[in-house]
């Protein structure tokens, strides 16, 4: 373990944004991580997991804490359920990888989701019709201030759309070093209806498709339209869908005929923040270094060397566009630092 100084994180964010670490330090242990957060020396501690939900508008004046945690394991059987705790430092997409080569099943719809899996929780990640609430059994984390690890169950997590207790109460109080997920063995729960799924599975010529098939499925669609942050810095959506009253709904679609929604509850509905920043002209617009993405106007990007502040403006001027447009605020999915 080795605090250096002034050391970019241009490699610890996946927009790529070449903001600097005052003191860095990458930890793989419990007993590091408490190590760390007991050093006086070092008042002002930042933590740092993968990198993919967040912009750095600005250096990090602290000491940033890379949970580097690594480790799977199986927790217990329950006939057809299997219980798997995997560290937080543990590259999301390739433990969903290694739970399908053991034909595990339950995260097959969240293939190819930037980040580790320390931040799952926090974010509830979700897409095509499945989210981190519905594998989740309970997590780990250690206490900043005491340095205690607690388990948080199910319930004690608060998960709401993008949301849970990680996001609101404890911000900042906590860090998650493990999670243990709940999948199936054999009996898999297919979710095929979401998105464009089917019609993927369709032209891989799959009428009775497994959980590798739904994988492959939607690693394909979300290559088509996400850009592969190793090759153009982005932070996957950037901005939640929104959640209105169907009586809104109804006075939109006066002016908005074609805008598509999704029932949540019998007075919501959720709107697509990418159709409405399409819709608002902004899908494939480019401002030097930086834009929004030609095939998925939820993604921002970053094309070489632009800075967070103008990422983050840009962001402002499509919240502002957006709400004069269509009386809808649309928050950020990504943490603004």
């Amino acid at each position: 373990m080795h605090i250096q100084q002034n050391l970019s994180l241009k490699n610890y964010n996946t927009f790529g944004i070449d903001a600097k670490a005052k003191f860095f330090v990458s930890i793989s242990s419990i007993d590091e991580l408490k190590h760390v957060l007991s050093l006086k020396d070092y008042p002002k501690k930042f933590i740092l997991g993968g990198g993919s939900n967040m912009l750095l508008t600005k250096d990090v004046d602290a000491l940033v804490v890379h949970i580097d945690l690594k480790g799977i394991e199986i927790i217990e059987e329950i006939d057809d359920l299997i219980h798997i705790k995997a560290n937080a430092g543990e590259n999301w997409h390739e433990f969903v990888l290694w739970c399908l080569s053991h034909d595990y099943g339950g995260l097959e719809n969240l293939s190819l989701i930037p980040g580790n899996v320390g931040s799952t929780p926090i974010q509830n990640i979700g897409a095509y019709g499945v989210e981190l609430k519905d594998v989740f059994v309970s997590c780990e984390a250690m206490n900043i201030e005491t340095f205690e690890v607690r388990t948080f169950d199910f319930d004690e997590c608060q998960f709401d759309y993008r949301e849970s207790i990680f996001k609101q109460d404890l911000k900042g109080k906590y860090i998650i070093t493990s999670v243990t997920f709940k999948l199936t063995k054999k009996n898999h729960n297919l979710n095929t209806h979401y998105g464009a799924i089917e019609s993927e599975l369709q032209k891989m010529s799959v009428s009775q498709p497994t959980i590798q098939d739904i994988s492959n499925a939607v690693i394909t669609i979300r290559e088509s339209k996400l850009p592969d942050p190793k090759k153009i810095g982005n932070s996957g959506s950037f901005f939640k869908n929104p959640i209105i009253s169907n009586e809104q709904l109804e006075l939109l679609k006066l002016n908005f005929p074609d805008m598509p929604s999704y029932i949540i509850s019998d007075t919501e509905v959720k709107v697509p923040a990418g159709w409405l920043i399409e819709r608002a002209g902004f899908k494939g617009k480019t401002l030097g270094e930086y834009g929004v993405h030609k095939h998925q106007a939820l993604v921002l990007v970053n094309y070489g060397d632009a800075k967070g502040q103008d990422i983050y403006q840009l962001s402002l001027l499509i919240q502002k566009t957006i709400y004069r447009i269509f009386n809808i605020n649309i928050e950020t999915e990504v943490n603004i630092i």
